[in-house]
């Protein structure tokens, strides 16, 4: 089985397998934005500036594994699947508190 053909979406776009440093730095950089996204739609606590720090600094330690793992399983498309759904979540859930106060007043 060819190695081209097992690359997912993303590995296949930065073209992992012809420039794998450009490639893997690409990757890590897309995991490590959609992972911060989705810790912060559905996550996130208001936190003060170093506790921010430190959870983000561990979040980009653990991209740093997703990374590898992401060249041949679906990671990264994992991380837009989930961002999708927490951004439609908080869309309706803010056209439905804007949708309560109108009935309020």
């Amino acid at each position: 089985m060819n190695v081209l053909e097992r690359l997912t979406f993303f590995a296949s776009l930065y073209k992992v397998d012809a420039n794998p440093e450009k490639g893997m730095w690409l990757l890590y950089i897309t995991i490590f934005l959609l992972a911060a996204v989705v810790y912060r739609l559905g996550f996130a606590k208001k936190l003060p500036l170093l506790k921010n720090v430190i959870i983000y600094a561990l979040l980009a330690l653990g991209c740093t594994i997703l990374t590898f793992f992401a060249v041949f399983l679906p990671i990264a498309e994992g991380l837009v699947i989930a961002a999708l759904v927490l951004i439609i979540y908080k869309v309706r859930l803010y056209q439905s508190k804007k949708h309560e106060m109108k009935e309020e007043k």
